[in-house]
């Protein structure tokens, strides 16, 4: 299998996708697995794709992007714009005519102050809310009837597509989450394990970390879907098992994120019982390095900048010498080829896709020992007393602790990354965390990427649709996660860039593909730059079918599992 025959195959899914269901249910069990478990069911307490997939099925957004990156309909009759008079002539606001007739999992009317409260749940500032750069920009939400909702801007928005759209900004039920606002809203287990959705599933049983069961939601508003009587999510494992779980014992329906070696992909789908879907979006495997002090002995604020505001305070990973030196240590061509042949490319970006957003500024595709060596000698870190590991200026070892998730891909790209730093005097702790706890965001876990208890982690991210300006607002310096946030927010970094924040409200008040991309460019360019992160893979995500399961169509622009009301089972 290579990653051009699984493009081939997705395509050849999406002319097969329609399909006449004879009623609600009536093509029993779909089983699917993702190796990383859900911790939670409300994406606005987790920044884990498991979490925010799973909920994908129970809530859903009023538009979403579809499997070519296109705005769509979905909780609404059409998406405003300016020409149908949707988008204000300033860009001031949006306004959203919800379609008439929708009605929760629990029978009651679906009405414009469900999607105002979910605003005011998202934006209350003791909420900790891990989507709250949906909301960048947003003044107020009116709702001058049950189906109308108005979205104010403080400014001209030419992007006015972040607050209700995609994936990670569903709207919640006002009435099952009132009491859950602000600090509150971790606390509510009921209702963050058991939305009441308007999607085609219902939440019958769910276990933290291990299975979630569904039902058909006998009030979803088309009559003949879902297709599914009932769905078995099941998460844990490792990407390997999952895999053959589908591909080869069909065990299971679905597997999501196949991190894995080219041949193993090749191996499992001679099994006969599934078939791999692939396609490039944003996604970016990378190592985020942490400005802040992780240290132990720093007590609360471990991992936390006494100035959100202000510079790097970690002893040495802040200077420019040593992230750049790190990453001219790096052989991004070796670990494509080792971890993900085709379905990779070599990276220097956090945004590559899509192509008007890639910058070209750039250049990181060979690997450069010497010349790192070179760098750090230049900035006075030697090591003086020949242990083959390099002090500070201030006599400061430098030495880190690199985690990421359990996955044989990602321990192997440890080994290699490990190995490299060591050649250029950094002594590399390697830690593994079990995926479920590590993508999870449970507050009380000191596990969490959130956390980031270490120098630096490594793991992939990505955005809904393909205009990144809510991700690009994850640099922005007020979005560090923090204990008053309850470790909620997308500056994983924990990084505060000179010039960022006002670049960044420029991107929002600017207008026009080009000079959009053009500002987006800068942007990813100024996060590399200034030690954010340090790209390595531009990744295609890879996902597998049973041959029995149709109607699936691969989406890299939204959740996976976008289109599941749609899916129906194959006789064979």
């Amino acid at each position: 299998m290579t990653f051009k025959t699984a493009l081939m195959g997705a395509a050849a899914l999406v002319a097969l996708a329609p399909a006449a269901f004879a009623e609600r249910g009536s093509d029993g069990e779909v089983r699917i697995i993702y190796w990383q478990a859900p911790s939670i069911l409300n994406p606005f307490l987790s920044g884990g794709t498991k979490d925010l997939e799973s909920a994908s099925m129970i809530i859903e957004p009023l538009a979403r992007y579809n499997e070519k990156g296109e705005l769509v309909p979905w909780l609404v009759d059409e998406v405003p714009t300016v020409d149908n008079g949707g988008v204000s002539a300033d860009l001031t606001s949006i306004t959203w005519k919800i379609t008439p007739g929708l009605t929760w999992s629990d029978g009651t009317p679906f009405t414009s102050a469900d999607v105002k409260f979910t605003y005011e749940y998202c934006t209350d500032p003791d909420g900790g809310c891990a989507q709250v750069t949906k909301f960048e920009g947003v003044d107020s939400v009116d709702t001058p009837d049950d189906l109308t909702v108005t979205v104010n801007f403080s400014g001209p928005t030419p992007n006015p597509y972040g607050p209700f759209v995609g994936g990670e900004s569903p709207i919640l039920q006002a009435a099952q989450f009132a009491d859950c606002k602000g600090a509150a809203a971790s606390t509510c287990t009921e209702e963050n394990f058991n939305p009441i959705g308007t999607g085609p599933f219902v939440v019958d049983d769910f276990k933290p970390n291990d299975v979630i069961v569904m039902s058909a939601n006998p009030n979803y508003r088309d009559p003949a879907k879902p297709a599914f009587a009932k769905v078995t999510f099941k998460g844990g494992g490792d990407a390997t098992a999952a895999g053959r779980a589908v591909m080869e014992t069909g065990e299971f329906d679905y597997a999501w994120n196949l991190q894995l070696a080219p041949d193993v992909i090749s191996q499992m789908q001679e099994g006969g019982l599934g078939t791999p879907v692939a396609g490039f979006g944003p996604l970016v495997e990378r190592l985020m390095l942490n400005n802040a002090n992780p240290d132990p002995a720093l007590g609360e604020m471990r991992s936390v900048k006494a100035d959100p505001n202000g510079p790097s305070e970690h002893p040495f990973l802040g200077d420019p010498a040593v992230y750049k030196a790190m990453s001219m240590a790096i052989d991004r061509p070796l670990l494509v080829e080792v971890g993900y042949g085709q379905a990779g490319k070599v990276t220097c970006n956090w945004v590559p896709a899509p192509d008007a957003f890639n910058s070209t500024a750039l250049t990181c595709d060979t690997q450069d020992i010497a010349g790192a060596n070179a760098m750090l000698d230049a900035a006075g870190y030697m090591d003086t007393d020949g242990d083959g590991v390099r002090e500070t200026p201030d006599g400061v070892p430098m030495s880190i602790l690199y985690q990421t998730s359990t996955n044989a891909v990602r321990q192997d790209f440890q080994a290699l990354i490990k190995e490299w730093w060591s050649q250029i005097g950094i002594e590399t702790e390697l830690r593994n965390l079990n995926a479920s706890v590590f993508f999870g965001g449970d507050p009380g876990s000191p596990d969490t990427f959130q956390k980031f208890y270490a120098d630096v982690q490594m793991y992939a991210n990505t955005f809904n649709g393909t205009d990144p300006q809510a991700y690009l607002g994850n640099a922005l310096c007020d979005k560090a996660p923090r204990p008053d946030s309850q470790w909620q927010g997308e500056n994983i970094s924990r990084t505060c860039i000179p010039g960022y924040d006002e670049m960044h409200a420029q991107l929002q008040a600017t207008a026009g593909i080009e000079a959009r991309a053009e500002i987006g460019r800068a942007l990813n360019d100024m996060a590399v730059e200034n030690g954010m992160m340090i790209p390595l893979v531009h990744r295609g995500r890879l996902s597998a079918h049973a041959n029995t399961l149709g109607g699936v169509v691969l989406n890299v622009w939204d959740s996976e599992l976008w289109n599941v009301a749609d899916w129906y089972r194959v006789d064979g």
